[in-house]
């Protein structure tokens, strides 16, 4: 045999091995994806049985009189309608956890006046709910810009107080902390409507102030917070009285976000009215024109630091900023270098430019922070 045919042999070998080695790689890959499915879905039926058991036990009694009295068709129709009513009002058990960390509910923490001169105030919606807010304020706050902030889905404003407090001392600001209904001391149950209502309800209480420059308003929002806060601008009515819009970690949609979490191609079938919540910022956020700023945790474990390229992308902003932090997680961003100092940087650069100045402070567009 000559040294050619012998080569040719050892690359057919080769390649022979190489694809029986990618066959249990891909069997692999698809048992951990459908096990990750499983578990979530298990997860969900858990919750949906603790939950609401007296329900479950009342739709099992109605389902056995049902095929007891008009047979299986009957029966089966309405088991099906009974379980997607369940996982339908379920969703919000595992999108909005007020009670995380315990005890969320019964105490939140309080900014020292020592260091945040602070107004604690309740405000009522619209629909009648009651909302708890901070508004913290410099000594004199006519001036100064105000930052709106909206938390994430866990916890309260308080869990907050610290990215209060630098942006406080570092970007020179007042900070109002808008605290959704169902979290913390606010009313209510936190619902999708619900929770733009409540950023609405901030915001107008805000601009009802004769001692905040209407002209220097921000909007923070964080993962949950960012499509409040998208959301919020897309009405021209509070367009006009927004300056900025600033963005940390936030995500395109929750239906993208189910797909990325549970890895099934059966949500593709799924129409978007089975989605109790949908938070469709990518769409919205074509018609954003104010300046915009994106934080990206590049670290993010929980949302993909694509979906705020995506966002950063369709947006409708001309003045529009991507700062990258390469190891910023989802809930430590705020605590890499230069974080606040992107944010002040910003700031600085649209008031000024809204006032027709050209001595802009210098801010790095999609270039990244450490």
């Amino acid at each position: 045999m000559t040294d050619n045919e012998n080569s040719t042999k050892v690359k057919y070998q080769r390649l022979a091995t190489d694809s029986s080695d990618q066959a249990p790689k891909s069997a692999t890959m698809a048992r951990s994806s459908l096990y990750a499915a499983c578990r979530i879905i298990l997860y969900l039926m858990k919750l949906v049985i603790v939950r609401f058991w007296k329900l479950c036990m009342s739709s099992c009694l109605i389902i056995l009189l049902l095929f007891w009295f008009y047979g299986g068709a009957v029966s089966l129709m309405f088991l099906m309608f009974s379980v997607f009513g369940l996982f339908y009002y379920a969703q919000d058990m595992v999108l909005y956890y007020p009670n995380q960390p315990p005890n969320s509910r019964l105490f939140v923490p309080q900014p020292d006046p020592s260091k945040l001169p602070y107004e604690n105030v309740f405000v009522k919606t619209r629909d009648g709910v009651n909302l708890n807010m901070y508004f913290i304020k410099q000594q004199q706050p006519y001036g100064y810009p105000t930052v709106v902030m909206f938390h994430g889905n866990a916890g309260n404003i308080g869990h907050r107080l610290h990215m209060a407090t630098c942006l406080y001392s570092v970007c020179h600001c007042n900070i109002l902390m808008v605290e959704y209904r169902g979290y913390g001391r606010s009313m209510g149950s936190p619902s999708e409507s619900g929770l733009y209502t409540d950023a609405e309800t901030g915001l107008e209480w805000l601009l009802n102030r004769t001692d905040v420059d209407k002209s220097k308003i921000f909007l923070f929002g964080s993962s949950l917070g960012g499509a409040v806060a998208i959301n919020l601008v897309t009405y021209p009515r509070y367009t006009s009285g927004v300056t900025g819009l600033i963005l940390e970690n936030t995500f395109t949609s929750l239906p993208e976000m189910a797909k990325m979490l549970i890895k099934t191609n059966l949500l593709d079938m799924l129409p978007s009215v089975c989605h109790k919540n949908q938070f469709y910022s990518i769409m919205k956020i074509q018609k954003v024109m104010i300046p915009t700023l994106f934080l990206s945790g590049q670290a993010d474990e929980l949302i993909p630091p694509k979906m705020m390229q995506d966002l950063y992308q369709r947006s409708g902003s001309s003045l529009k900023r991507l700062v990258p932090f390469e190891r910023g997680t989802h809930n430590e961003t705020c605590l890499c270098p230069k974080f606040y100092e992107t944010i002040a940087a910003f700031m600085y650069e649209v008031v000024n430019q809204s006032a027709g100045k050209s001595d802009t402070a210098e801010v790095a567009m999609e270039t990244q922070a450490s």
